[in-house]
C-alpha cells in the first residue's frame, strides 16, 4: 500500500467492537477496528502542551501533526466509518479545498477505505454536515458544490437559501444563531446517519461535550511542543465549554504508538439528559 510502517499496539481493552478491516488496513492499523452502530466520535491532533489549533497559521493541523502520514491514515480509518462527517465553519475556512473524504487524506489507502465502506453497507461517502449559527461561510467552497448540508439558524438558512449550490441542502436548526448542539446530533440521526465523526473545532467539540453527546474521542498526541503565546493565538482540545463542577471523564479504551506519535482512544462517559427532537428542521 505505502511505505507506511503498522501501528504497534500497546494497549487494547477487550471488550471493543471489533469488525474485520480489509487485508491492508489491519496490517497498517495493528489489527481489526469497531465502532457501536450508533455513536458520536471525535478525532485531533494535539501537541505535548494540549494545542489543537494555531488560527494565525495556515495548515496548523498538519504542522501539529508534523505532516505524520500514520495520522492521515487512522483519521482515513474514522472517516471510513462514518455515516456523516461534522465540521464548523471555522474548519470550512480553513480547509478552501477539503473534501473530507477518507480517500482525499490518505490516498495510498483508497481502495481499502472503499472496501471497507462497502462491506459496512455504506454508501460511497459520507454525507458532509457544516455548522454555521449565522449561515457565514462561502457558498463558493467546492465541498457546496459537490453537495453537503448545512446546519444553521433561521437566520442563517435565509442568508444562505439563494447563494449555494443547488446539490446543497440547508436545514434551519433553531430561530437563535447558538445552536443547541444536541439538535444537531438529533437532526443528522434523523437523516439516518447513525455513525457521526466530528471533525470540527475545539469550540464545537466543547459544545457536544457540554451537550453530553459525545460518545468516544480519537486523539493524536504529537511530539511537538508549542508554547502559550498571545492571549487567543491557541486553542486547547475543548474551548468554550465549563465542565468544572460536572463528571465528564475519560476512559482510556487503546493505544497504538508509531515512532513518537500515540493514537489514544478514550470513552466519554458522562452525561447532561436526553436530547431535544428538533420540531421538523426546515430545508431551505
Amino acid at each position: 500500500m505505502s511505505e507506511l510502517q503498522p501501528l504497534e499496539v500497546l494497549y487494547e481493552a477487550g471488550s471493543l467492537p471489533r469488525g474485520p478491516l480489509p487485508a491492508g488496513l489491519r496490517e497498517l492499523f495493528g489489527g481489526d477496528f469497531g465502532l457501536d452502530e450508533r455513536c458520536v466520535y471525535a478525532n485531533f491532533v494535539a501537541t505535548l502542551d494540549g494545542v489543537v489549533s494555531i488560527p494565525a497559521l495556515r495548515s496548523s493541523n498538519t504542522f501539529i501533526a508534523r505532516d505524520n502520514d500514520a495520522d492521515r491514515f487512522v483519521m482515513g480509518v474514522l472517516r471510513a466509518y462514518a455515516d456523516a462527517v461534522l465540521i464548523g465553519s471555522g474548519v470550512l475556512r480553513a480547509s478552501p479545498r477539503g473534501t473530507w473524504r477518507a480517500e482525499a487524506i490518505y490516498p495510498p489507502a483508497a481502495p481499502d477505505y472503499e472496501a471497507l465502506r462497502e462491506g459496512l453497507g455504506l454508501q460511497a461517502a459520507p454525507e458532509i454536515a457544516v455548522l454555521t449559527g449565522r449561515g457565514s461561510i462561502d457558498p463558493g467552497h467546492p465541498l457546496l458544490a459537490s453537495g453537503a448540508l448545512v446546519l444553521t439558524s433561521t437566520a442563517g438558512a435565509d442568508r444562505l437559501a439563494a447563494v449555494v449550490p443547488e446539490a446543497t441542502t440547508v436545514l434551519a436548526l433553531a430561530d437563535e444563531e447558538t445552536i443547541d448542539l444536541r439538535l444537531v446530533v438529533a437532526a443528522l440521526h434523523e437523516r439516518g446517519h447513525a455513525r457521526i465523526l466530528c471533525e470540527a473545532g475545539p469550540h464545537t467539540f466543547g459544545g457536544l461535550l457540554g451537550a453530553g453527546v459525545v460518545d468516544e474521542l480519537f486523539l493524536t498526541s504529537s511530539p511537538l511542543l508549542v508554547g502559550e503565546g498571545e492571549a487567543g493565538s491557541r486553542y486547547s482540545l475543548v474551548e468554550g465549554a465549563d465542565l468544572v463542577p460536572g463528571e465528564m471523564n475519560a476512559r482510556l479504551l487503546s493505544v497504538r504508538r508509531h515512532g513518537s506519535h500515540l493514537f489514544t482512544r478514550y470513552a466519554i462517559e458522562g452525561r447532561t439528559g436526553p436530547a431535544p427532537t428538533p420540531s421538523s428542521p426546515a430545508a431551505r
